[in-house]
């Protein structure tokens, strides 16, 4: 079992007018709300303990989440960001390598968790899910990562960071922020030779958009 973070924080300011009134991870694509989506990946890959961050809106999420076997980091002081909300929500999740998932985005084929778990070697300080560009549905601008002959990646090539990955928490040690991405972590991993990616074989959907959900459901209903 690996722990899991599940990055539910944002202010989803491209998802407006639908975020007015709801955080985004709540807007639902075919009749399940992204959050749940994303939950449920994770408990199939069996990934325990799960924390889930919060901050606009958050407690409709912590409301949602009544009950279930989900802990919450809440960031109503101040948003984070991706690097600075995985390193409050640590002690909620215990040491060694997380695996971190972002809920606005739809998947088929297998779980991308899964595909991370079984892939992660010694040696590897974090290993992303990737999508080539041309498979990148709803996606907007250039490729993030090129990958080399030995699944090394680097910047500016023709692959999408698809929203899942695993990550050593070592490599937030030099960073004295409270507030960052984690893209400085990717960049010290990328320097180090330890950054990874695997390219997700199935359908991918960036719903950061309104008009992106019905693109999400007709991928899902394939």
């Amino acid at each position: 079992m690996r722990p899991l973070m599940i990055f539910a924080a944002g202010l989803g300011t491209r998802m407006r007018p639908l975020t007015q009134t709801r955080p985004k991870p709540l807007i639902e694509v075919a009749g399940q709300t992204l959050l749940d989506r994303a939950l449920h990946l994770g408990r199939q890959a069996g990934c325990a303990p799960i924390a889930v961050n919060t901050h606009y809106l958050g407690q409709q999420i912590a409301d949602h989440l009544a009950g279930q076997d989900v802990a919450i980091s809440d960031e109503a002081g101040a948003i984070l960001d991706t690097g600075g909300g995985l390193r409050k929500a640590l002690p909620l999740l215990g040491s060694g390598p997380v695996m971190t998932l972002n809920p606005d985005v739809v998947w088929t084929g297998p779980n991308p968790l899964e595909t991370l778990a079984r892939e992660w070697r010694d040696g590897m300080q974090a290993l992303l899910a990737l999508v080539p560009i041309d498979r990148a549905t709803a996606r907007q601008g250039a490729g993030d990562f090129a990958l080399d002959g030995a699944g090394r990646i680097a910047r500016r090539g023709d692959f999408v960071y698809a929203g899942a990955q695993i990550v050593d928490p070592d490599l937030l040690a030099d960073i004295t922020d409270d507030v960052f991405s984690l893209n400085r972590v990717w960049d010290a991993a990328i320097a180090r030779g330890t950054g990874f990616g695997t390219v997700h074989p199935g359908g991918w959907c960036d719903v950061g958009r309104p008009d992106a959900i019905p693109l999400a459901e007709a991928l899902l209903h394939g």
